[in-house]
């Protein structure tokens, strides 16, 4: 298959995926086998492009234009699919747990479900195949209106309130910032395509760089910097199935993975190192990094604390494109990957858990890793790697994130990244100390297990496992990130 076929498959089998769930709804082993399918061949379409590109970047396919510089356009470029392979991957074994949770818990309306799943998952990968800012747009706004029903879907007054936190927020800052930022951008530049070393260079200077740019970074309300960060935290009360691939990958991956793509590709990294427009930008990022940290640590509900830590370590990603070096870049870059699998492996066995035994309340917790040792063994695995220790992928993207501060000095940066770490170990390795060591007179020694069924617990422990792989070919990702240095002449801050 070639690239341009691959790239249109690829977002067109989760959308029949959808008609599929919808019309096989009466026949739900067929359903969600379809489903499974669809995701497989997905993956195998993604794939095929990588096989194809490699690390490489390809001319724009035009669909279609509206008038000169707006393109309806798709290309790959590396980290575009990278993002495209952790989506697609997990998808795979996400639809699993999702029925296994849906059915475990018996949570109404699968076919329904299902369907904007399976929307969500092809406008993620319209945005990482988008050639421009355009269509970068149109399938972000997409991917906030198919999620919406997803966040509502239990029906209930939380959830219906929960939704329209979620809903007003992501529509209220892109049209209110981040579409006024794009017009902006193709009114000084007359284009809006991704653009080796960025199009604004010549086109704006002074403040107004800075005043751009924060158009695009407050706009761009899924990457849930502070002070819009508020739809995150009240987006769990969704089926944990969407916390775990939706948010805790596709939504707000799509947001971090925007914010890269507009720090490289329309501003260009030597561009802001240059004027100093993004330093504003780094201290915003360091405050949430250590802010949201600080505040996971008082929640008890693990979701919540789960979406306060997952805040904190998209700032990271944020961080490291306002750095300005190709190391920042970089660590960012890897960290969309590192944070994915940690992250979706704490949220699943967070589902683990309620399917179990019904508890939401970390203070509920105590002596439960006694009788749940996968689901709590997995849990400590993702917590390591998202703390950043060694044997785990996280260990490689905070590392790289360090040498990017190093690079220009900005030791506070420095200290700011060690003090998160240290906060990290605080708010989740006391959930598995709670778990495993904490004494519960309801849960004796040798009592039997409560795992949950198969297919919850068992892919939270396959993120695990992919936690641990992350970090031995660290240096293959670091590798096939490298283009987005090559290709901006990023400045090293040397």
């Amino acid at each position: 298959m070639d690239t341009n076929t691959a790239i249109l498959a690829s977002m067109l089998i989760p959308a029949l995926a959808a008609v599929a769930n919808l019309a096989l709804r009466e026949a739900p082993n067929i359903r969600d086998g379809t489903t499974l399918v669809a995701a497989i061949l997905t993956f195998g379409c993604v794939l095929n492009i990588l096989f194809n590109e490699g690390s490489g970047t390809t001319e724009p396919m035009v669909l279609f234009s509206v008038m000169p510089g707006l393109d309806l356009a798709f290309n790959v470029e590396p980290l575009g699919l990278l993002f495209a392979i952790i989506a697609s991957g997990l998808w795979i074994i996400t639809h699993l747990y999702g029925v296994g949770y849906m059915r475990g818990n018996n949570e109404d309306n699968h076919a329904r479900f299902f369907c904007f799943f399976s929307i969500a998952i092809s406008a993620t990968l319209g945005i990482a195949f988008a050639a421009n800012m355009f269509t970068l747009f149109l399938f972000y706004e997409a991917l906030t209106l198919s999620t919406f029903p997803l966040v509502a879907h239990k029906g209930t007054d939380e959830a219906r309130a929960g939704a329209r936190v979620y809903l007003g927020i992501l529509i209220g800052t892109s049209i209110g910032f981040l579409l006024v930022a794009v017009i902006w951008t193709w009114t000084l530049t007359g284009t809006l395509d991704f653009t080796k070393g960025g199009i604004l260079a010549g086109h704006v200077a002074g403040p107004m760089v800075a005043v751009l740019l924060a158009l695009y970074a407050f706009g761009i309300g899924k990457a849930a910097l502070m002070p819009f960060h508020r739809w995150l935290p009240s987006a769990m009360v969704a089926p944990t199935p969407v916390s775990a691939l939706l948010h805790a990958v596709a939504v707000v991956k799509a947001g971090v993975f925007t914010m890269l793509k507009v720090g490289i590709y329309i501003f260009g990294i030597d561009f802001l190192a240059e004027t100093g427009a993004s330093e504003w930008l780094m201290w915003l990022a360091a405050f949430s990094i250590v802010a949201a940290s600080v505040v996971a640590m008082t929640m008890d509900n693990l979701k919540a604390r789960l979406a306060y830590s997952t805040v904190s370590q998209l700032s990271y990603i944020t961080l490291g494109m306002a750095l300005a070096t190709s190391m920042g870049v970089l660590g960012g870059g890897m960290h969309i990957a590192m944070h994915a699998m940690g992250k979706i492996t704490l949220f699943m066995c967070a589902g683990s858990i309620y399917v179990a035994v019904h508890k939401t309340e970390i203070s509920q917790m105590t002596g439960l890793g006694r009788i749940m040792p996968i689901t709590f063994g997995a849990f400590l695995i993702g917590a390591l790697s998202i703390i950043g220790l060694p044997p785990l992928g996280g260990s490689w993207s905070k590392w790289l994130l360090v040498m990017g501060a190093a690079d220009t000095g900005q030791w506070v940066m420095i200290v700011v990244l060690m003090v998160s770490s240290l906060l990290n170990v605080v708010y989740l390795l006391s959930i598995v100390g709670r778990g495993f060591f904490l004494p519960n007179p309801d849960i004796p020694v040798g009592a039997n297990s409560a795992e949950a069924g198969v297919l919850v617990w068992l892919p939270p422990v396959l993120t695990a496992i992919g936690c641990v792989v992350l970090f031995f070919y660290a240096g293959e990702i670091q590798t096939f990130l490298s283009p987005l240095v090559a290709e901006a002449g990023m400045n090293d801050g040397q």
